[in-house]
């Protein structure tokens, strides 16, 4: 079995369909041995996209938080947020709420804020009896295996997420926006460009427009960066599209997405685009425990089905505005 020879002293395994994956023996004390090691990590994540460390032992959500905030320098809290989550201690959730029984496709987390967690980090305290894994898919390898006209067009145009904001799916808006004060809100949207529009029923709709492929940050190199399939009507299962469809209108879903022009995006767009992910995604079961890191911009990563009780927590760090994130500034006046 292959092994990274860089960031001594790891000797980290690359087992074919699997993410860069890290054994240790169970330290005395997770939180220190993660800030001992942190560099050592870190240079593993840039180097593969995402690392797996199993045998640290993690049991619970303290734990769990003073490792995160070791490796990290320290964790942000969640905006914009498309579900609520539960929240576990400063900077730590727990993971998305999502059926068990349906995937959650591959994306990168919170592409669409100007501001975006260049890291992530999760921790699994309770594996579930099957299926489950968090898998990961290069962003860079998708981007090259996605048809050059696709790409290019949502390179030149950017793709645009409409959200319209209601009382029974998805985050409310305090838990998007951190407040439900109506000019806090208005505020918030202005300095995100995001446009927005108050319709009379009182609910809330908004539009933004972002960059579908960005350069990392650190290599330069160019990533398929977005949610561009994970939040469209088409990834939905069939019976919930046409639920939301006949209760909100086709207009008024709580997430799509669209081109950057507005045309809508075929289903087949979508189909392609989560296939392509599937032929690269790397996939480990979880085992109670274990810790992985994935580098936000370069990597996406997705949830697969389950049975069983499954409990992992997330953690966002490490803030970034990616200079070519929002093709145009003027989006806030959609």
């Amino acid at each position: 079995m292959p092994s990274s020879s860089l960031a001594a002293p790891f000797d980290v395994e690359l087992p074919p369909g699997r993410p860069a994956m890290l054994r240790v023996d169970p330290p005395d004390d997770a939180a220190r041995w993660a800030a001992e090691h942190r560099e050592a990590l870190r240079a593993q994540v840039t180097e593969h996209g995402a690392l797996l460390v199993r045998g640290l032992g993690l049991r619970d959500a303290e734990q769990v938080g003073a490792v995160f905030a070791r490796l990290s320098g320290g964790l942000v809290a969640e905006r914009e947020a498309f579900a609520p989550r539960e929240v576990r201690g400063p900077g730590l959730y727990s993971s998305t709420p999502w059926p068990a029984n349906q995937p959650m496709c591959m994306h990168h987390e919170l592409s669409y804020p100007l501001e975006v967690p260049g890291l992530l980090l999760f921790a699994c305290l309770t594996a579930p009896e099957e299926g489950g894994a968090t898998g990961v898919a290069d962003a860079e390898e998708v981007l090259r295996a996605l048809p050059a006209e696709l790409t290019r067009r949502f390179e030149y145009e950017g793709w645009l997420l409409t959200r319209t904001y209601n009382d029974e799916i998805g985050a409310s808006l305090k838990e998007s926006f951190g407040t439900d004060d109506r000019d806090g809100i208005e505020r918030y949207c202005r300095a995100g460009a995001i446009g927005f529009t108050w319709r009379s029923d009182g609910s809330l709709h908004t539009e933004q427009l972002r960059s579908a492929v960005v350069r990392h940050p650190v290599t330069g190199r160019r990533c398929w960066f977005n949610q561009i399939a994970f939040l469209n009507e088409w990834t939905l299962a069939p019976e919930v599209r046409e639920y939301l469809v006949d209760e909100y209108g086709a207009d008024s879903l709580p997430f799509n997405t669209r081109y950057g022009d507005g045309t809508a995006i075929g289903e087949d767009v979508v189909q392609l685009i989560n296939t392509t992910y599937e032929e690269h995604t790397r996939r480990e079961p979880w085992q109670a425990g274990d810790l992985m890191l994935v580098d936000n911009i370069r990597t996406a990563h997705s949830r697969e089905p389950f049975t069983g009780d499954r409990e992992v927590l997330v953690g966002m760090a490490e803030p970034l505005r990616l200079a070519d994130g929002c093709p145009a500034e003027e989006a806030s006046g959609r």
